[in-house]
Parts: structure tokens; C-alpha cells; sequence
């Protein structure tokens, strides 16, 4: 286990295993990604960023799970499901979606085709501003 990774969970050593199984499972549908520690997130990148696991403020503390982790994706459209905590478009055709995981259950198919589309998404994003700058 990564030592910075170790670190962002200092304060919430309970959430690890789900952070642990997210990762994992990110792996397993996406290919080799790249995981950057931030101050305030853990960041999946394949090329560009896709997804990323915080501990953002998404309900009220006493409303949360015990131990739980945010998972944020973004996507070109608004995900409608009832998984989906906080969803804003910071601009027209990009969705921002914040799902709060609380169990190693709902690291599931659902999530991960979700996942699978934001990653997709990034890189589909990327091409198009390359394309705009030449």
C-alpha cells in the first residue's frame, strides 16, 4: 500500500477496504491507470483524469454510513439514478457526479460501467480540445 494513500486515509482508516476495493475494481475495467494523491482527493487518470475518491460533503454527517467514500465521475450527460448524491454541470455537456459508497457492494457492475464511460468520456474530451488547438 502506497504510503501517500496510507496518509489520506489517516483519519478514516474504516473507509480503506472500499477504497481498496474501488481501486481495484477501476483496474480490472479500465486497464493500467495512473492513481495521484492530492490534498483533498485521489485522483484515476488513463491519460487524463476520470474519477477520483474524497470524502466531499455530500449529505449530512449524521445521514452518512459510518465508513464511506465519494466517489466523483464526470460524464456528458446527467446520470438519473437514485446512487447519484450530487450531480451539477459546471458546463454546458460535462456532468459532475458525486456517488457516496458505504458498502463493498455498490462497487458493482453499475458503478463500473459508469466508471468505464467517464474514463472514455476524458479521453473523447481531450481529443476534441487537442483537435481545437491545431
Amino acid at each position: 500500500m502506497n504510503e501517500e494513500i496510507l496518509f489520506f486515509f489517516d483519519q478514516h482508516m474504516d473507509a480503506l477496504p472500499l477504497f481498496e476495493r474501488f481501486a481495484e475494481r477501476v483496474k480490472d475495467t479500465v486497464g493500467d491507470v495512473e492513481i495521484k494523491v492530492q490534498k483533498s482527493q485521489i485522483s484515476f487518470y488513463k491519460h487524463h483524469m476520470f474519477a477520483c475518491v474524497s470524502f466531499a460533503r455530500v449529505r449530512k454527517k449524521k445521514d452518512c454510513p459510518p465508513a464511506f467514500i465519494v466517489v466523483t465521475l464526470g460524464l456528458d450527460h446527467r446520470l438519473e439514478s437514485s446512487r447519484v448524491e450530487i450531480a451539477t454541470e459546471p458546463y454546458p455537456g460535462r456532468w459532475t457526479h458525486h456517488l457516496l459508497i458505504g458498502e463493498p457492494e455498490e462497487i458493482d457492475e453499475e458503478l463500473m460501467n459508469w466508471v468505464k464511460e467517464a474514463a472514455r468520456f476524458a479521453e473523447e474530451k481531450q481529443q476534441k480540445e487537442g483537435r481545437r488547438e491545431k
